[in-house]
């Protein structure tokens, strides 16, 4: 009598590594004490001691940050590229990173150059009699300023980039990327790997890999930002360090990815190809309320339409990919170098993991599914984790947060990066500041 095939037999002896692994993470700095105008106010005329709050101060910071700039290229030679619109910027310094990991050698690789909008402060002068002194308010606006990619090959991390905003309040985003953290913490243990691009086709010691890819946290993080913030030139001095004008870091986007490597890829191929037969109408509202635990048509009154929910099937040179999209953030399954099924989960709003990941609880004792198998939801009779092991629910505070007249950062329900639940939290490596609501890391 014919039975009906589940997954784990599917992938029982065709596997050989299974690691679930924090993929890219990309963060948001920002000045907590330069959020709402009247901290400009005191910036300027309390801390740089102007007699007049003038946005003239403004330009008088970038100018000597962007010198500053040029004399450390110069004097590093390191070369300064200017991104060019519609082009990959890694594409571009894809061979500087290269040439550094060539050489071993942790340092700024290249920097780019690049004129963006940012939300920046703006000044209007108040109207005042002929003989008072000037007066300005200050308003955040979208302008089109020069931001600089500091591409960097780090000693931990690998490559990574951290971009400076030119102008007030000098905005800061990071990017590194938890497989490479993960490679290099290998190598110094000495256990032996091969790569997939960007992840793992075999390891020596695969229930150690995983170990080291649970430990990575918010503090590994944070000690990667203060290393670079310390080496790289910035528009804010120690003088306004040591006064609490420095940056802080929240999260912006963070991907998970769970990667299964088949011993054949005609194994891998076979698997997958049902797998996009099987997906196929996932993007039906009864399927995703299935698939998230949440009624996709949205009752919020500010989310009248309950944002994106579909399933996109993508063919491309390389191969096929499964999207399935859930308001701002979506699950990716595809199949990587002809070997393995990755399966990543991308959140570009924090805020939603506690629905849009915490969708399928996996235990011991759950029985186990058909071949049917939705993205990051895979019920297998052993005690396999799924993406929802990973990310938890979380509240906290946006970055950079939207000014209130009556004070403060308003409350998004985002994430500071100190008080994000890792799934092996590490030993704080810094104290939290007394004087932040977000209690995340001081400086």
């Amino acid at each position: 009598m014919s039975h009906v095939v589940t997954v784990p037999e599917l992938l029982d002896g065709h596997t050989v590594l299974d690691v679930e692994c924090l993929d890219r993470i990309y963060l948001n700095g920002y000045v907590p004490t330069l959020q709402v105008g009247g901290q400009v106010f005191t910036f300027l005329h309390d801390h740089r001691g102007m007699p007049v709050a003038s946005p003239a101060v403004f330009g008088q910071i970038g100018g000597r940050f962007r010198q500053a700039v040029a004399r450390f290229a110069e004097m590093n030679d390191i070369p300064v590229v200017k991104f060019t619109r519609g082009v990959r910027k890694l594409d571009v310094m894809q061979r500087y990173l290269r040439a550094a990991a060539r050489a071993g050698r942790p340092g700024v690789a290249a920097i780019g150059r690049a004129e963006e909008f940012q939300l920046v402060w703006d000044a209007r002068q108040r109207d005042t009699g002929p003989s008072t002194p000037p007066q300005f308010w200050f308003a955040k606006a979208e302008r089109r300023v020069t931001c600089y990619y500091f591409y960097v090959f780090d000693e931990q991390w690998g490559p990574a980039f951290i971009k400076v905003c030119a102008y007030f309040p000098y905005p800061v985003k990071a990017w590194v990327n938890g497989h490479e953290w993960a490679k290099h913490q290998l190598t110094h243990a000495g256990i032996g790997f091969t790569q997939l691009s960007n992840g793992f086709a075999s390891c020596d010691d695969p229930a150690g890999l995983q170990v080291i890819c649970d430990r990575l946290g918010p503090a590994d993080i944070q000690a990667f930002f203060d290393r670079w913030m310390s080496r790289l030139p910035l528009p804010l001095t120690d003088a306004d360090r040591a006064a609490s004008y420095w940056w802080e870091l929240s999260m912006r986007q963070v991907e998970v990815s769970r990667t299964m490597v088949f011993g054949a890829p005609r194994q891998a191929r076979a698997f997958f190809e049902a797998l996009v037969a099987d997906n196929l109408d996932l993007g039906r509202p009864e399927h995703v309320e299935i698939l998230f635990k949440r009624d996709p048509r949205g009752r919020k009154p500010k989310d009248q339409a309950g944002g994106t929910f579909r399933t996109a099937i993508d063919r491309n040179c390389q191969g096929v990919t499964i999207n399935a999209f859930w308001r701002h953030s979506r699950v990716k399954q595809y199949l990587k170098d002809g070997r393995a099924l990755r399966v990543e989960t991308v959140v570009n709003a924090p805020e939603l993991t506690s629905a849009a990941l915490a969708a399928c609880t996996t235990s011991p004792n759950s029985s186990p599914g058909h071949v049917r198998s939705t993205p990051g939801c895979w019920r297998l009779r052993k005690s396999a984790r799924d993406v929802s092991s990973i990310v938890q629910p979380l509240r906290g505070y946006r970055s950079p947060p939207s000014p209130r007249m009556a004070g403060g950062p308003q409350d998004y329900g985002s994430a500071t990066l100190e008080s994000w639940p890792w799934p092996a939290p590490s030993p704080a490596r810094c104290t939290p500041s007394p004087a932040s609501r977000t209690r995340a890391c001081a400086p």
